[in-house]
């Protein structure tokens, strides 16, 4: 196989182009396509032909290919499932908000945590992307809506910290001026609570925001939702939450997920605000996503603001996550979950920008 053309940086590129005999400057030509969510040779408009002849030579241009899209009627939100090279399905959201265009990125073709709670668990796990293929999932959903991209988040399928490497080289193509040019502070990661990632992550002294997947304020109801609990207790992990803090001075976002009679009473509301006093934090509730098969139920509005009111007495600043894309399946591995069952149990007859038949779901 071929490597994919996304995955080559600038040195990458300044190298291949003097292996070619090449004009130095090519390299910064062709470079500068990678943020431009390019998937044709042909759209590289200031090379000549025999240039792009020796570019189709030695790379793949279409490792994602777009199978589905889904837009939203409720609030023009747009989810993509993108095949890989090797037939994996991922899945990429584009949310529109009035500070600019958001896309989530999945870091792997599923997701090896188990966490009861969500989608990707039941569909398996493929394999990790490489880090070409995180920045061409922002880059080609941004040409293809026809959008700047403004901000990127790595929080679709997968745990990104079980994903290292090709996380951390992302975060650098991501960044690159002459590639999609997305500013550190506006790239966000999201972790289970991977403790020995965690803090190789505060020592990289990224500008990146860290956000945690708490979702219960003890060890014994974080057990029950996910297993990483078991492994890092969570006394180690706001160890490692007070060291980024800490060392980085930039604040932690804390994703809690409330859950009807699991999570959500009074008592783990002042549980949390006990756990996360004094730092600097800010607390992002999330109305749980719902799905066939799926072991828990989302929390009432009275509920939801009865938690929030707790936190906010308690001065931990809070927020209630809008939900987006709810009528398309937009939360992390839904979509794909029923696409790859469908695929495992039946002929998926693809339509253009539509999904399989509602009835079938």
């Amino acid at each position: 196989m071929k490597p994919y053309f996304y995955d080559l940086g600038p040195d990458a590129w300044a190298q291949w182009v003097r292996a070619q005999g090449l004009p130095a400057y090519r390299a910064g030509q062709i470079h500068r396509w990678t943020g431009r969510g390019v998937s044709d040779w042909t759209q590289l408009s200031d090379q000549p032909a025999a240039v792009r002849a020796l570019l189709a030579a030695d790379f793949d241009i279409d490792g994602l290919t777009a199978v589905g899209r889904f837009v939203s009627e409720q609030d023009q939100t747009v989810k993509t499932v993108f095949r890989l090279r090797d037939g994996n399905l991922i899945e990429t959201v584009l949310m529109r908000y009035r500070h600019g265009d958001t896309v989530c990125i999945s870091s792997q073709a599923g997701c090896r945590m188990g966490c009861a709670f969500c989608a990707s668990t039941g569909a398996g796990f493929g394999r990790s992307l490489t880090a070409g293929e995180m920045l061409a999932q922002a880059a080609l959903t941004g040409a293809a809506e026809g959008v700047r991209v403004s901000r990127i988040v790595v929080m679709g399928i997968g745990e990104p910290f079980d994903n290292y490497d090709n996380l951390i080289r992302f975060l650098h193509l991501a960044n690159d001026p002459d590639g999609m040019g997305i500013g550190m502070r506006h790239l966000t990661v999201s972790t289970c609570g991977c403790v020995p990632e965690m803090l190789k992550f505060t020592n990289e002294e990224l500008q990146v925001n860290l956000s945690v997947s708490l979702h219960a304020p003890d060890d014994e109801t974080r057990i029950r939702l996910m297993p990483i609990a078991r492994k890092y207790l969570i006394d180690e992990l706001m160890a490692a939450c007070r060291t980024y803090t800490e060392k980085t001075g930039r604040r932690i976002t804390f994703e809690y997920s409330l859950f009807s009679g699991i999570n959500d009473s009074p008592g783990h509301a002042k549980r949390l605000c006990g756990l996360l006093k004094g730092l600097l934090c800010h607390v992002n509730l999330i109305p749980a996503n719902e799905f066939d098969g799926g072991l828990f139920t989302k929390s009432s509005r009275a509920t939801v603001r009865l938690f929030q009111d707790i936190l906010e007495s308690c001065r931990i600043p809070v927020t209630v996550r809008r939900e987006l894309g709810t009528d398309i399946m937009a939360a992390c591995g839904q979509l794909r979950r029923g696409l790859e069952s469908e695929r495992d149990n039946a002929d998926v007859r693809w339509r253009d920008g539509q999904g399989p038949d509602p009835d079938q779901q």
